[in-house]
């Protein structure tokens, strides 16, 4: 950020370029506050990574003038990143009911809940953060409690939008809020930031309730058990499940940790109603006539640990597939996770189970005309598209250069890049480090590109480790070499190959003691580069090699 006069600084640290993980810094002056903290789940080569989150060194390095983390709403890439980052900045959170409800969940399996301070985000008031004032507005997503955020600044009015679409029959009855943004427009907006992820979808995005008479209907007309897997933080559709299990007089029972926490924490705080006969516990599954019961489940991405994907392989300890089952996947797969769920339902479907998994589902998202609707209510001078990927954000740009809004005043941003304001007047101006930290069990950040080449490498060719003992006076060889190969080739049918290379290593390591090279790193060197050649000529693979030198 340039030095001098403070400016408006909007930096996303997460969710531009890529689905998920969604970040964004707003910073002035003195004081900086960051609107929702996500993650996202690894990509294909991201090999033994469990979640990834933004990279929060900027941040950290400037903890000391972070006045809070605004969240819109309780998804996990919006939410999942907090358990994780809250280590290192210790700083107030607000958000609404139902989204702070989950964050407690988070912070409780981590042990943070009461070195955190938590606060609700009135609806009708605003809160101070520094120079900044912001207040909430109600829009429509797969998850109650969602709202975008007003944010008012020295150089003007910001609209953050958040995830969003205009549902004009939501389940819960709350509207998208016209006339607060109505409001904003006549205040008038210097830069609206917002979600891009339907950007290439014409039209409108249907209603939730739409998916609710199909599931009606299925659940109507099924003949024996009936077993349900959507997102477990999507509430309307739990909620619209749940009812129909009633009008049709099945009892619930709930599988999958998550699915129980988010229905339990959404039932005790009122944005989930079921009557008090409705759910069962599921060791109690057995015990019901197969057309009485419906079974809520985890699993709807195939998940290799989820509920739904253990009984698919005959895994889960309380459930097993039956022929007559109706297994219904009430949700499409995100980007990535088409295989896992495309395996899944063909173990269902071998189990015996009716699968129905199209058409059951609508986006949370807006698509293009929502989005439109979106910049013409709040008629922003500048516009930056958000939570996408670059080709979203570019449709998301053009379609705002339809409603008016100048080509020049439009950002589409990296991560890291810093977009400041000032007297009206927008620009680039520079970089901050952002990017992505991976997290692979109870390692943060341990795990980088390095790490990953090898894991890759080891998945394709596999190691051979190579142990020799030389004589600390003479440098001769004592014993060895010994080569233990895993993944490389099968040790009884290679014998011929592993003697050969044995030999060469004996060979390798003799002339050089005879050339009085006793480096250790030489050694290890010339070894598993004539070896590498060697196993290259004969196999056409590249197997990692570990020569282990020891002395005696």
């Amino acid at each position: 950020m340039s030095k001098g006069k403070s400016r408006l600084a909007i930096v996303p640290l997460g969710g531009v370029r890529e689905i998920g993980k969604n970040m964004t810094l707003y910073w002035y002056g003195n004081d900086m506050m960051v609107v929702d903290a996500g993650l996202k789940f690894p990509e294909e080569d991201m090999l033994g990574v469990d979640i990834v989150i933004p990279d929060i060194s900027f941040l950290v390095e400037n903890k000391d003038k972070i006045r809070g983390i605004f969240v819109t709403h309780g998804h996990e890439d919006h939410i999942g990143g907090l358990p994780y980052i809250l280590k290192s900045l210790n700083v107030p959170v607000y958000g609404t009911r139902l989204t702070l409800g989950l964050i407690e969940n988070k912070l409780r399996e981590h042990n943070l809940l009461d070195t955190v301070k938590l606060h609700v985000m009135p609806s009708q008031a605003s809160v101070r953060a520094g120079v900044f004032e912001i207040s909430s507005f109600e829009v429509n997503h797969s998850i109650p409690d969602t709202v975008g955020f007003a944010i008012r600044t020295p150089e003007g009015l910001v609209v953050h939008t958040g995830d969003f679409k205009i549902d004009q029959t939501p389940v819960d009855g709350h509207q998208f809020d016209f006339g607060k943004l109505a409001g904003y427009a006549r205040e008038g907006v210097l830069v609206l930031v917002a979600d891009s992820t339907n950007a290439e979808r014409p039209g409108f995005t249907p209603s939730e309730k739409s998916v609710g008479k199909t599931l009606d209907h299925l659940v109507s007309q099924a003949p024996g058990r009936i077993i349900l897997s959507t997102f477990a933080s999507n509430i309307h559709r739990i909620q619209q499940v749940i009812q129909s299990a009633e009008r049709y007089e099945r009892k619930v029972a709930v599988v999958g940790r998550s699915m129980v926490n988010n229905l339990q924490t959404a039932t005790q705080l009122g944005y989930l109603q079921v009557q008090p006969t409705t759910l069962i516990d599921p060791d109690d599954i057995g015990k019901m006539p197969p057309d009485k019961l419906l079974i809520l489940s985890t699993g709807s991405q195939g998940e290799p640990m989820s509920a739904l994907t253990r009984m698919a392989r005959a895994a889960h300890r309380k459930v097993e597939i039956v022929p007559g089952d109706t297994v219904i996947l009430a949700s499409n797969p995100i980007p990535g996770n088409e295989k896992y769920v495309s395996r899944t339902i063909d173990q269902l479907f071998k189990a015996g189970a009716n699968v129905i998994y199209q058409g059951v589902h609508v986006s949370g998202h807006g698509s293009q005309e929502e989005l439109k609707l979106m910049l013409n209510l709040t008629k922003p001078k500048f516009f930056m598209p958000v939570h996408g990927e670059f080709r979203m954000q570019r449709t998301h740009a053009n379609l705002a250069v339809e409603v008016g809004v100048p080509a020049e005043n439009i950002f589409i941003t990296e991560l890291g890049d810093v977009v400041e304001f000032e007297n009206s007047r927008g620009r680039l101006g520079g970089k901050v480090p952002a990017g992505t930290v991976m997290i692979d069990g109870l390692g943060v950040g341990d795990v980088g590109n390095i790490v990953l080449r090898d894991r890759k490498l080891l998945s394709q060719d596999g190691i051979l480790v190579v142990v020799i003992t030389l004589s600390k006076a003479t440098g001769a060889i004592l014993s060895g070499p010994d080569i233990i190969s895993r993944g490389f080739v099968y040790v009884r049918e290679s014998e011929a190959l592993l003697d050969e290379a044995n030999k060469l290593v004996e060979s390798t390591l003799g002339r050089l003691v005879s050339d009085n090279i006793s480096e250790w790193s030489s050694l290890k060197t010339a070894v598993r580069d004539t070896l590498g050649r060697f196993l290259f000529e004969q196999t056409r693979r590249r197997p990692m090699i570990l020569p282990i030198i020891m002395e005696a």
